[in-house]
């Protein structure tokens, strides 16, 4: 007993060994400022900015798609897998104890030369009952490290989860943009087949009545089933869209409550922030990082490998032939022992284990690294791509005005005889397509700042985050 006392000893006065290094953030080479800077840009970072669309049936899409998107379902429970790896790896660093109990019935043979001298019992019954334990003493920090590996892979599941959240919210955002942009497209797609209808049929009866030429009928009919083309692709458009938005939502297919125009949806703010502020802001490259920890805690798992395990096991109990007998002081059994390996030779086999953790670790590493670098061109991007898409959207807005006018003129000109039907339908045809293509710059806009709030990420993932289903705790 005295052997086994000091053998824990040793064990509680080496424990704070641990092969292995410990983890060190990386220097990371940060941009001093982004190269378009914004001075009307807030911060606005920690507050759910889709509701700075001022629309209450974006914000019910949304929550609906935090409680039901099945992609956030799958991240939840991959949290509750790794809190359930951590928990067994944790439990290495305990004692482990069980109990267990025994009826044993036997006969041996009395005939030939085995059979039992005379007086033997050989009909036997034996009953037992038994603790045991047995405690691995974590000399070397593999147990530690394994578990320090194991609590940073569910650190980096919970910001895999929190990353799907910023995707999901993003992109129920962005498909309610892309839906309400081809709402729009398909109302003037519609509008100006019906206008062109009614001048249609009105040429039709010019036509009869000799006024005009079938040169100008042809011409008028090519406008009106222009127009009309471009219906069935807008339809077909706003169906997918509503589909994809309805998977978001974690629901079958089927159409989708609208809200506010894309005209009178209010434009978000622009958010603010510093390259460094992403390190702690974005959930990709927080899991990068504990991905990393847990490949850095990986090599000292590998390296402990070289050295002595050393393991405690006992066993206390009774056993007895008569049942009436087994909890009394002559039943008592027990033993104890300290096991002791190391390895000798392995033919390279933990020098290869070290060498493939410490690989791993420097995949983890220039992963993270690369996880930094994309996230900062993807703010940049995003920055640039509102400031442009603004000054698109301004030139457009102009474009439009001043095609108006120009169609309502060579309309006039044209029924007052200063001018040919080409005109016309070269103004009304250009109209036609300028309007289109604002509304989608105009989409774009509103897409472009969704990416930049994803881009920027913040404390409104975990506000969010709230509002989805509880995640499991370890």
């Amino acid at each position: 007993m005295r052997n086994v006392i000091l053998v824990i000893m040793l064990a509680l006065l080496a424990g704070s060994c641990t092969v292995g290094p410990d983890y060190k953030r990386p220097a990371v080479d940060v941009p001093t400022g982004w190269r378009l800077s914004e001075k009307e840009a807030k911060d606005l970072a920690q507050t759910a900015w889709w509701a700075q669309f001022n629309d209450p049936i974006l914000n019910n899409l949304i929550t609906t798609a935090l409680r039901e998107n099945k992609d956030l379902m799958i991240a939840a429970a991959r949290i509750e897998e790794y809190a359930g790896r951590y928990g067994i790896v944790r439990s290495g660093l305990f004692p482990q104890v069980g109990a267990a109990g025994q009826y044993t019935r036997e006969q041996v043979t009395k005939t030939g030369d085995n059979r039992p001298a005379t007086g033997y019992q050989t009909d036997t019954e034996t009953y037992s009952a038994t603790l045991n334990a047995s405690w691995e003493i974590d000399l070397w920090g593999r147990i530690r490290r394994s578990n320090e590996s194991a609590q940073a892979q569910l650190l980096a599941t919970e910001e895999a989860r929190r990353g799907v959240i910023l995707s999901l919210v993003s992109s129920v955002a962005s498909a309610y943009i892309n839906l309400r942009d081809l709402d729009r497209q398909l109302e003037i797609s519609t509008q100006t087949a019906q206008s062109r209808g009614k001048s249609y049929n009105l040429f039709q009866e010019r036509f009869k009545g000799g006024v005009i030429s079938d040169l100008e009928l042809s011409q008028n009919r090519s406008q009106y089933e222009e127009a009309l083309a471009s219906i069935p692709g807008l339809e077909k458009a706003v169906t997918q869209q509503e589909n994809g938005l309805s998977v978001l939502l974690g629901r079958n297919p089927g159409p989708v409550l609208r809200g506010k125009t894309i005209d009178t949806l209010s434009l978000p703010a622009i958010v603010a922030g510093m390259p460094s502020d992403l390190l702690e802001r974005r959930p990709d490259i927080r899991q990068a990082e504990q991905t990393l920890i847990a490949a850095n805690a990986q090599i000292g798992v590998a390296k402990a490998a070289y050295f002595p395990t050393i393991s405690l096991t006992g066993a206390y109990g009774s056993a007895s032939g008569d049942l009436s007998n087994l909890f009394k002081g002559p039943s008592k059994v027990w033993q104890y022992s300290a096991p002791i390996t190391m390895p000798i030779f392995t033919a390279g086999k933990i020098a290869g284990s070290v060498r493939e953790a410490e690989a791993i670790q420097q995949q983890a590493l220039i992963s993270y690294q690369q996880t930094i670098q994309n996230a900062f061109s993807e703010v940049d991007d995003a920055l640039t791509n509102r400031a442009q898409t603004a000054k698109q959207l301004a030139a457009q807005k102009n474009q439009v005005d001043s095609l108006r006018q120009y169609a309502g003129i060579a309309r006039m000109r044209y029924d007052n005889g200063y001018t040919d039907f080409l005109t016309v339908l070269d103004a009304e045809r250009s109209l036609f397509n300028a309007e289109l293509s604002y509304t989608q710059t105009q989409g774009a806009l509103y897409l472009a700042l969704i990416n930049l709030y994803k881009a920027m990420g913040g404390g409104w993932i975990e506000g969010a985050e709230q509002v989805a289903q509880p995640k499991v705790k370890p």
